[in-house]
């Protein structure tokens, strides 16, 4: 064991955890009106503890385990045969369990950005654990933990390279949601504004500080690929921020704060596959052109194709994962068929689980709650409560 890495990777796993609870939360729940920001919150919460409880029973496991190249096996169920002392590379292998479960919690709380304001709630607890268990662990698995795509596996010697979750959080995330977007159709009402950019802007803060954790963290060591790390995602982020703003700027006139943060967000997700791989240079022009990409994405789904992607999760998350996975080959850091190759079967294989999941799911709960519902919001009508009282 290695202190130095133990402690580093002790701090990352709690920047991840602050990633989603509660930058993710603020962050989703400032952008939605406020008769649902309590839904949002709820929703992000129970999924960190929904997902920690099943990563523990078997999703580390099938992510982690001794299988094969499909999948890791029930071996490591409830970290079986792990006590304080077992070891995963210098690190305590309870401490690899804990960042990875980090992971497992933000990658199905990214996807709630996509249905806000209209899902039912045993819908999201249903949905996001079976996704959790049959598309996120075992996509882990062929990328992170030894099996089908990486090193030595179909790509040949040089397997995928996805540093921190390009693929595996990203496009993942993205393509659930938009699914999810498409199954549900349009709010009745989707013309309201965020109700407190504020909060928008306090959570990307948030997330902006947490991502250090998740992609220097990555590096799963205390040393200079973890400092790399951390500089090419925050130069990332300041010039996806600058170029997103920039871009409305010249497009309408005016550059809003809810847009400079989302371009920060869109700088984070288009860096974070290629963090440990980049120089400074790279990853300046990997967050100029998200900003500006990413934007064009949101525009495109939001207005040419009429999908309400609701807080715009694909074009932010899912085509900046995308996005940063092929710089990853365009800098010559990875190869173009283990990247391209990727993208594809993970982009195949997410879309078709993820239906099936939605449709057996949508079997037991709702899918979308009633109009009436709704329109009353799911603070008061789902939960009992509201964010503010006007006395």
């Amino acid at each position: 064991m290695n202190g130095a890495d133990t402690a580093w990777i002790l701090v990352a796993t709690a920047l991840v955890l602050f990633m989603s609870l509660p930058g993710l939360a603020m962050f989703y729940g400032g952008l939605v009106r406020a008769r649902n920001v309590l839904s949002v919150f709820m929703h992000v919460f129970m999924i960190a503890a929904l997902m920690s409880v099943l990563w523990l029973i078997a999703g580390y496991s099938i992510a982690f385990g001794e299988g094969d190249a499909l999948w890791g096996g029930l071996g490591k169920a409830f970290l079986n045969g792990i006590d304080a002392d077992t070891l995963s590379g210098t690190l305590p292998e309870v401490l690899f369990f804990a960042f990875q479960m980090t992971f497992a919690v933000i990658t199905p709380a990214l996807i709630v950005g996509a249905y806000v304001e209209r899902i039912g709630f045993g819908f999201v607890l249903a949905f996001s654990a079976l996704w959790m268990l049959l598309v996120y662990a075992p996509v882990t698995h062929w990328i992170w933990g030894g099996g089908l795509m990486a090193d030595g596996g179909i790509w040949g010697e040089t397997g995928t390279k996805d540093f921190a979750g390009g693929i595996v959080v990203h496009e993942t995330a993205g393509l659930a949601a938009l699914l999810l977007a498409v199954m549900l159709g349009r709010r009745k009402d989707a013309s309201k504004p965020p109700h407190n950019p504020g909060m928008v802007a306090a959570g990307a803060g948030m997330l902006w500080v947490g991502w250090f954790g998740f992609n220097g963290g990555s590096q799963l060591a205390a040393d200079g690929g973890a400092a790399m790390a951390i500089t090419v995602t925050h130069i990332s982020a300041a010039a996806a921020t600058l170029s997103w703003a920039a871009w409305e700027r010249i497009k309408f006139g005016r550059a809003s704060l809810i847009g400079a943060v989302t371009g920060t967000i869109a700088g984070l997700a288009s860096i974070t596959p290629a963090s440990g791989f980049v120089g400074p240079i790279e990853a300046l022009i990997i967050g100029l052109v998200a900003g500006i990409l990413c934007q064009e994405a949101v525009n495109l789904i939001r207005n040419k194709m009429q999908i309400d992607d609701t807080l715009d999760v694909f074009a932010v998350h899912g085509v900046g994962g995308i996005f940063g996975t092929i710089m990853i080959a365009a800098f010559g850091a990875g190869s173009w068929t283990a990247q391209l190759g990727a993208l594809a079967v993970v982009g195949v294989y997410t879309l078709v689980v993820s239906f099936i999941i939605a449709k057996v799911v949508g079997i037991f709960f709702p899918l979308r709650v009633d109009a009436e519902t709704e329109h009353e919001g799911l603070d008061l009508a789902v939960h009992g409560e509201r964010a503010y009282h006007h006395d």
